[in-house]
């Protein structure tokens, strides 16, 4: 199954829930893709010890999952493009709904 994840809360617990969901899903073998948008393009600065949303999205990565983060969002934030938060396009985002079985939003 295809799973997309739409994170769009600036929330440590928030946005460490989501990223532990996409990890929970890659160990079932499932397939799936973040998308951050709005506030959700700020995960890494609101890492904390409690909710390492950092620790999160690099285990992530290594697990075979992809992120993506909204261009726009990030440019307004003054935000440079990461390998855990790479610039990505709408386009993404709409391929990432058009593709997935199953779309969560946090």
């Amino acid at each position: 199954m295809k799973i997309g994840i739409i994170i769009a809360s600036n929330d440590a617990e928030t946005c460490w829930n989501a990223i532990r969901y996409g990890n929970f899903c890659l160990g079932k073998k499932e397939e799936v893709k973040i998308f951050l948008m709005g506030k959700g393009v700020e995960y890494q600065k609101i890492s904390t010890d409690k909710f390492n949303t950092v620790e999160q999205a690099e285990k992530f990565l290594e697990s075979g999952g992809k992120i993506f983060a909204c261009g726009t969002c990030m440019k307004s934030r003054e935000q440079e493009s990461t390998e855990v938060c790479p610039l990505s396009t709408m386009q993404d985002m709409y391929d990432i709904v058009k593709e997935s079985d199953k779309v969560v939003s946090f």
